[in-house]
């Protein structure tokens, strides 16, 4: 609901009910209106007044903001203009060394508050009805609270938010404890688990063919065999009838006796 903050009254000039006894009602509406227009003249010099002097607390503000802003950059420029590069030689380490800048402004805190009410606000707020007296019930109460704030409580929404900021910050510190459950778990499992033995050696063996040791629950994959040059020679010595079978893998050592005889430069 938007609230109004000045409000210039009367509203309605010539609205209202004659006395009674009238003898000339057209020149009373008149002097009726005429008074309803000084007495709107008067509200309105009033918020203009209200509205000037918010303006001039602003502007003061704001030049005393400027006034301190200019004088640390007067002593800025002169420390500036008295530096000298060639003899004053400041190193990276200790310009890192030193602090960081710090401003000494002061920021606003509690803006809405009884404190800070405007004053056409604050006229109107205690030109509003008086909640009524239930506060005399509270010491008849069993649970000791204060009657009047079942009627009216200011500080509700305040307790509102309270409340929800202390759920937040109760969720995290819960979570963080059990990230760190978590993770302690993990340890201990990482800890307990039992070392796999290594792998043995493995043995070498003669010809194309090699057996891998291994650990039966890994996969062994399949070798692909070593393309012998004097192997295939051997075999295309002998005739189709007499050759091996090529499904059949040769021994390394077939041939061997006779290789002298059966390779192609001595055929």
């Amino acid at each position: 609901m938007p609230l109004v903050k000045r409000s210039i009254k009367p509203r309605h000039l010539c609205r209202g009910a004659l006395p009674d006894r009238v003898t000339s009602e057209l020149e009373c509406v008149t002097n009726s209106t005429l008074a309803a227009i000084i007495k709107q003249l008067g509200s309105l010099s009033k918020h203009a007044e209200d509205i000037f002097g918010e303006l001039f607390i602003e502007a003061n503000s704001f030049y005393m903001r400027m006034n301190s802003l200019q004088e640390r950059v007067d002593l800025l420029a002169v420390k500036v203009t008295q530096l000298d590069s060639t003899v004053e030689e400041v190193s990276l380490q200790d310009i890192n060394m030193r602090k960081a800048f710090k401003s000494s402004t002061i920021q606003d805190q509690e803006v809405v508050s009884r404190t800070s009410i405007p004053n056409p606000v604050m006229e109107m707020y205690h030109q509003c009805d008086k909640p009524p007296p239930l506060n005399i019930l509270t010491p008849y109460r069993d649970d000791k609270k204060d009657g009047l704030k079942f009627y009216t409580d200011p500080s509700y929404f305040f307790n509102l938010w309270k409340e929800k900021m202390l759920q937040a910050t109760e969720n995290k510190r819960k979570e963080k404890r059990r990230q760190k459950v978590s993770t302690s778990g993990q340890a201990l499992s990482l800890q307990a688990r039992p070392h796999s033995r290594p792998a043995p050696p493995r043995s070498p063996l003669f010809g194309s063919e090699q057996k891998l040791v291994e650990d039966p629950s890994r996969e062994v994959k399949k070798v692909r065999k070593a393309r012998n040059r004097r192997q295939e020679w051997n075999i295309m010595a002998y005739d189709k009838e007499l050759r091996p079978d090529a499904r059949l893998t040769p021994s390394p050592y077939h041939g061997m006796s006779s290789e002298s005889s059966l390779s192609p430069d001595n055929r």
